[in-house]
């Protein structure tokens, strides 16, 4: 398979795992008092997107990156997800917030639920993806 339909159903998955994976360890974390109610539809600057929106697209462009490595990864692809989602938290730390105004802080529990919402995204990633190719392919 060539490379754009694997960047295009690695977006595809990934955005299928933030709707999915993702908002469900949200609503975990919601039932649990730690987040807000999960399809968050607060408009995002600069350009007023609903947050959901936001992050199946930001999620998406990291997708995209899996679908391309996908031929290189050994198994279990769930265990190269969760790296993904580990390190699409970490940037979000290290990166995002500083860029919007917010200090790199650790030591709270905002890291915590960060690395369970963006981990779990990226198991759906690694689970949802090499189905999409494979199913593609096959």
């Amino acid at each position: 398979m060539s490379l754009a339909p694997r960047a295009a159903l690695g977006f595809l998955a990934a955005a299928i795992s933030v709707l999915t994976f993702h908002q469900a360890m949200w609503w975990l974390l919601h039932r649990a008092g730690l987040m807000p109610p999960p399809y968050p539809m607060v408009p995002t600057q600069p350009f007023g997107v609903p947050l959901i929106a936001s992050l199946c697209f930001w999620g998406g462009l990291y997708g995209a990156v899996f679908g391309l490595a996908l031929p290189r990864l050994g198994r279990p692809r769930w265990l190269w997800g969760l790296g993904l989602g580990i390190i699409a938290g970490l940037v979000g730390f290290v990166i995002v917030a500083p860029l919007k105004g917010r200090p790199i802080d650790f030591a709270g529990m905002a890291v915590l639920r960060s690395l369970l919402i963006n981990g779990f995204w990226g198991i759906g990633v690694g689970l949802i993806a090499p189905a999409l190719i494979e199913r593609r392919r096959g």
